[in-house]
């Protein structure tokens, strides 16, 4: 299934918003075909949770709050992260972020930082807190970037508190 399969309104995730090569940010309510690729690559550089995203399906992010993105640039899957209930803890007012993957030959054009804004964004507004998971340096850079601070935790390595009006 491509980006038409996919439901909701596309966003543009480039830093630059007149790009031409702008990528569109879809909700998945199913993973797509080209998801092969992508899985190909992210298992090349060692990356298991792909993998895990593939035997889970796009089922686990249908909740209140959860959402599964993935960033098209034409029909081409480039990228895909999602945010759900933090199966770690009992509160559900935590939230994961889980399965943020860009394609190397896509990195460095901002579609991370589309895809974790949006994710963010549209948590539902009982989530009051999220955590993660990165095994990488480059990843825990990255999220702090994002204001995630890091946590000694055995199933989260970064916490980002969400600051709701009330």
């Amino acid at each position: 299934m491509g980006p038409a399969a996919a439901s909701g309104t596309a966003t543009t995730g480039s830093r630059d918003p007149l790009a031409r090569d702008a990528p569109r940010l879809l909700p998945l309510t199913a993973l797509p075909e080209g998801l092969g690729v992508l899985r190909a690559e992210a298992a090349a550089e060692g990356f298991r949770f792909v993998e895990r995203l593939v035997a889970a399906g796009a089922a686990g992010f249908g909740g209140p709050g959860e959402l599964l993105l993935g960033a098209f640039l034409g029909d081409e899957l480039v990228a895909i992260g999602g945010l759900n209930r933090d199966p770690y803890v009992g509160d559900p007012g935590t939230a994961r972020l889980r399965h943020l993957y860009v394609r190397p030959g896509f990195r460095r054009r901002g579609i991370a930082s589309a895809i974790v804004q949006q994710l963010l964004g549209e948590a539902g507004e009982n989530v009051r807190l999220v955590r993660l998971r990165t095994d990488t340096a480059a990843g825990a850079a990255f999220y702090r970037r994002h204001g995630f601070t890091p946590v000694r935790d055995a199933q989260a390595t970064h916490v980002l508190p969400l600051q709701r009006p009330r």
